[in-house]
């Protein structure tokens, strides 16, 4: 079973965290996909959750600061607000500036998503989902008491419809006009002359808010070779029909750029490979959840705007939720799809 390169689910890892400096509101979803992690590993038999710890950079008044420790405080998370000179003492490879400060939270960590999207896939099979693969979705319409999909392959008919799409939403809101905008990112792995101080043991996954310019976030190595870090935010609008998925070294390069004064065993790394994702964003970057508003058999999932591969079990959860009862458990109000119009 290979899975698809061109979308917004590959690169080897994705951040997950519980200081959630977007918002507080994320806080009961992510312990809930912590949860729902975990039982897919034990289903599973494999290791998907590495916890490193996390630490978001940043002067004090910056949203990944002030974001973070207001969801701590709110909903009494674990963590510790370190000094520049205290996070250079704890983690060597970090070089901030005297104005910086971290928020440290023990239970962030790494997600493989080629990996989980695979476990969660073969599950699925072995109680009963038949999966289809090859075959794109043109068009739905409510035909009666039933709904009609449209593909390449042919027509189904269904009871009910759940749309996660990713950057190919828009296409499938038949007319909704939500806002979303969907944006090239590029991912880069760079080769210290030493990974020694990026061991996973002693280097967590990060973000870092400068005062000016764009975030950047990275991990430690997986692979014992390479460091993977890309900006969050920032890139170039585009559609996926038209995302230029080449990249160049100069354009590479500016991620190692941002990162020199940062971590210094990165100033002079190789550039060992890139790889191009699309966000889908939202006008406010929240995520974007509910029924259609001309069916309310056909529920969306949309406008994950870069952070919401984390909250892919949980979303799932509530997706079936909506769809079989038109209601979920989870306290979803502050981002349901119907604030955007």
């Amino acid at each position: 079973m290979a899975l698809s390169r061109n979308g917004s689910s590959h690169g080897e890892s994705r951040i997950i965290r519980q200081a959630y400096f977007e918002d507080p509101c994320y806080v009961p979803l992510l312990l809930r996909a912590y949860e729902l992690w975990r039982d897919l590993e034990r289903k599973s038999g494999s290791r998907l959750l590495r916890v490193t710890r996390g630490m978001m950079l940043g002067r004090e008044a910056s949203p990944a600061i002030a974001g973070s420790v207001a969801s701590c405080r709110q909903w009494n998370l674990p963590h510790r607000v370190l000094t520049a000179s205290e996070v250079r003492r704890e983690f060597p490879a970090f070089s901030p500036g005297p104005d910086v400060v971290a928020v440290l939270e023990p239970m962030a960590g790494v997600l493989p998503p080629e990996e989980a999207i695979l476990n969660h896939l073969r599950l699925a099979a072995a109680i009963g989902a038949e999966l289809r693969f090859g075959s794109r979705v043109i068009a739905w319409e409510a035909r009666g008491a039933s709904i009609e999909v449209v593909t390449d392959s042919g027509r189904q008919r269904l009871d009910r419809l759940v749309i996660t799409a990713g950057a190919w939403t828009s296409e499938l809101l038949a007319g909704w006009p939500l806002p979303l905008e969907v944006e090239r990112q590029l991912m880069v792995w760079l080769a210290p002359r030493s990974t020694a101080e990026f061991d996973p043991r002693r280097f967590p996954v990060f973000l870092y808010d400068p005062p000016e310019g764009q975030a950047v976030y990275g991990f430690p190595t997986l692979d014992g070779r390479s460091v993977k870090a890309a900006r969050h935010h920032g890139g170039e609008l585009t559609t996926p029909a038209s995302l230029r998925r080449q990249w160049d070294a100069a354009e590479a390069q500016v991620v190692r750029q941002d990162l020199a004064e940062l971590l210094p065993g990165l100033r002079d790394a190789e550039v060992v490979t890139a790889k191009v994702c699309m966000y889908t964003d939202t006008p406010d970057l929240h995520f974007a959840i509910g029924a259609h508003p001309a069916d309310e058999r056909v529920q969306v999932a949309c406008g994950f705007s870069g952070h919401g591969f984390k909250f892919s079990p949980v979303i799932g959860e509530i997706m079936a939720e909506l769809a079989l009862d038109g209601r979920t458990r989870h306290p979803i109000a502050p981002l349901r799809a119907s604030r955007l119009g």
